[in-house]
């Protein structure tokens, strides 16, 4: 290595595919990258040119000799979707150029007091007195008169966002004409396609692709789909695979079993590998004959151990019934070298169940069902609710009906005052539908202060957990190293809202009873001990528990007495900060770097403790998949020819592993989806339908006359980084025994 370079770790907020290829290093105040295949240095062009480079275009960097074909290609196709994005761009300002009003006829235009056809119109008496961050946007939707035409005129930036909004509006009445859409429209209802294939990653290149081709493009057969075409997308799954399991190494893996129920009865086990690098779907087996064997459990378990490698894996998640614990347990004493452990989401789910089966709490979600079923029943009323809201929903699909539940009445909270604004105005006064059972109760519901005192109480005794929740289900950082601290804080959280204990029991006693083997689980405590976010704020001396933790993940995790004992000296280091742990850089770097990351930076002068951290840091704590876009699996299992049977297992490892590796894209998608979609009805459906719905009490049921969600993130404001809250004090006696300081046990 080059004098004077300092290695700088990537964080995993880069997305761009080329940062996986190459290194970082900081040489003075310069950032120089080194490609990993042939190590050369670039001295400046940043990304772009090391993605040049890898994918041998020449021009502005020289080829790499050495780059795998797979990653030459995925580079090129990259960059392909660089130039076409910048061609539409460009395609896009010139229509806008051509075709948008000059300022003065824009002028002339709002002096005429006119609104472009499509913007949601809000008179100013009955606009929602909502947030003061609001402000901007009820501008822009609201009809201009008076003296907001002179602003408008007045600021060149308000004039383009007018004609800005003009054009999207113009655009939106073209769509009903546009053939390309009508054409993909058509495709999708023929063949029964679920409607947010459009949302794929891999729709826009397909499209891309068709229109690089030319009128004359040739289209696949349906040979061509199920053979060559299939055979080429293995083995690129497969490279793909291939490229995570090289770093189980380093980072060694957590098998993940998740459980799915069909709909012809059948119960399915799908095995998925779990390191930083990615998720990797395995197999699924059909498991209906054994899952009330315990025993035949524990041996597929140690079967799929024995082919991932039990070197690799730290531990094994299942969900909690009783026949996977002791089918854990006997996997454990089976290879000591490895933990069973419950999955977190699964445990959250059940206290968030128990949690709103408590009588308060159940009326409460009662009363907000009231107003979301008649909200979203009638298309008057919907169409209302979101000219209000500026498009914003008021139900929130969570990843189960629980989590669903709090969530949605969070999102209520923070409508509230668009919600009082529409209740409250002449408009809904005006509204046929304001006089009906369902109007009126909506309006006694929202209109009672105490209705909104309990929702506040309750967003405060839950979002803890849901934050919680979503760490450990979380796709963009291993959880491990954050979940212990995430219960210390939710049940700190329970203590301070309710003050008394006789009060506070009630709901730690429901947390205790699912969450019992996570508390005292090694792995969770060991994580905690060795993120130096949490560690380093302890000030005294850190609980027994955590500490006897952190020693038996030293015996079970590193076989090797010589190196425990190494490990037991180095821990030394670490407590005291000494050394390289103990830089300004590295003490910044505790709140910036994931913990794997920290350890790979700093932890050079302690090699055997930075490498067990590094491990441990990389793993998750949660088994739960997004269900939403199902497999169909079932296929696999109604096929006898074995020919058949095998081409379906590979269709399968295919879908599933191009879903896993978007997961993160997707769920953003998702929680852009209209809620009456179909798509959502498995969390929503207590919420948008009535136990016994006839068309007579919901007449209202023209979808054509709805209009679409477009949420404002304005409005519900942007969600800080979960684990920024869980840093803090560490030191209630009694929320890790569960006895007051100073009584006895």
């Amino acid at each position: 290595m080059a004098s004077g370079l300092e290695p700088i770790p990537i964080s995993s907020q880069k997305h761009d595919p080329a940062w996986k290829h190459c290194q970082m290093f900081k040489n003075g105040d310069r950032v120089q990258l080194k490609c990993l295949y042939c190590f050369k240095l670039f001295r400046g062009g940043g990304i772009h040119r090391i993605k040049e480079h890898l994918a041998c275009q020449k021009g502005n960097a020289s080829t790499c000799s050495r780059v795998p074909l797979d990653v030459r290609l995925a580079m090129q196709q990259s960059l392909d979707g660089v130039v076409v994005k910048k061609k539409k761009k460009q395609k896009i300002a010139e229509e806008i150029t051509n075709n948008n009003p000059t300022f003065g006829e824009v002028d002339a235009f709002t002096d005429q007091g006119d609104v472009t056809p499509g913007l949601p119109l809000l008179d100013d008496s009955n606009t929602p007195e909502a947030c003061s961050n609001l402000v901007v946007s009820r501008d822009v939707i609201s009809n201009t008169t008076g003296d907001k035409r002179k602003r408008w005129r007045g600021k060149n930036s308000s004039v383009n966002a007018y004609t800005g909004a003009m054009i999207s509006a113009s655009l939106d009445a073209t769509r009903g004409n546009n053939p390309i859409f009508m054409a993909v429209g058509r495709f999708l209802y023929d063949i029964g396609a679920p409607l947010d294939a459009v949302s794929s990653e891999y729709f826009q290149p397909m499209v891309d692709a068709i229109a690089s081709g030319g009128p004359e493009a040739a289209m696949p057969s349906y040979h061509d789909i199920r053979g060559w075409i299939l055979k080429n997308s293995v083995e690129e799954v497969k490279n793909d695979v291939d490229r995570y399991t090289a770093t189980w190494g380093k980072t060694g893996c957590s098998i993940l079993v998740d459980q799915r129920n069909t709909e012809a009865g059948r119960t399915l086990l799908c095995f998925l590998a779990y390191c930083p690098e990615g998720t990797v779907f395995l197999k699924s087996v059909d498991a209906s004959g054994i899952m009330n064997s315990s025993d035949a459990l524990y041996e597929l378990l140690k079967q799929v151990v024995e082919e991932v490698g039990v070197r690799h894996v730290l531990q094994v998640i299942t969900s909690s019934e009783e026949q996977f614990i002791a089918a854990g347990r006997r996997l454990t004493d089976t290879f000591p070298t490895l933990y069973w452990t419950p999955c977190a989401a699964r445990c959250l789910d059940l206290i968030l169940e128990d949690f709103a089966k408590l009588e308060w709490i159940n009326a409460i979600i009662e009363q907000a069902r009231a107003v979301t079923r008649f909200v979203y029943n009638h298309s008057v009323v919907l169409n209302m609710l979101r000219r209000y809201t500026f498009g914003n929903d008021i139900v929130e699909p969570g990843i189960t009906r629980s989590a669903t539940n709090f969530m949605t009445l969070r999102r209520m909270i923070s409508l509230k005052p668009n919600l009082q604004a529409m209740v409250t105005s002449q408009e809904w006064m005006d509204c046929p539908y304001s006089k009906k059972p369902g109007g009126l109760e909506m309006l006694d519901i929202v209109s009672n202060q105490s209705f909104w005192s309990s929702c506040g109480l309750i967003m405060h005794l839950t979002n803890p957990l849901l934050r919680l929740l979503r760490i450990v289900g979380s796709e963009r950082r291993p959880s491990i190293g954050y979940v212990y601290a995430g219960m210390y804080r939710a049940k700190d959280a329970l203590k301070k809202e309710l003050i008394k204990r006789d009060e506070y029991m009630v709901y730690w006693n429901i947390i205790d009873h699912w969450w019992e083997q996570l508390w005292h689980l090694p792995l969770h405590a060991a994580g905690f001990f060795l993120n130096p976010k949490f560690f380093y704020s302890i000030k005294g001396d850190i609980h027994n528990e955590i500490v006897s933790g952190m020693f038996d993940c030293i015996e079970r995790l590193v076989p090797d007495t010589k190196v425990q004992d190494k490990i037991s000296k180095e821990i030394n280091l670490y407590k005291d900060a000494v050394g390289d742990f103990g830089r300004k850089m590295a003490i910044r770097a505790r709140d910036t770097l994931l913990p794997a990351e920290w350890w790979s930076t700093y932890g050079g002068s302690c090699p055997n403790l930075a490498r067990l951290a590094t491990r441990i840091q990389s793993q998750t704590c949660s088994s739960l998949a997004d269900t939403r876009n199902q497999i169909p699996f079932e296929r696999i299992y109604d096929t006898r020819n074995c020919l058949e049977r095998q081409r379906l297992i590979d269709l399968v490892f295919v879908q599933y592993n191009l879903r896993l590796k978007h997961m993160v894209s997707k769920k953003k998608q998702q929680d852009s989806m209209d809620p009456m979609s179909f798509d959502s009805f498995s969390t929503l459906e207590e919420w948008i339908t009535g136990k016994d719905i006839c068309l007579e009490d919901y007449g209202s049921s023209d979808w054509k006359a709805v209009e679409p969600p477009s949420g404002s993130p304005m409005l519900l404001g942007s969600s800080d980084d979960e684990v920024e809250e869980l840093a803090g004090g560490f030191d209630d006696y009694e929320i890790f025994t569960r006895v007051k300081e100073g009584e006895d046990e």
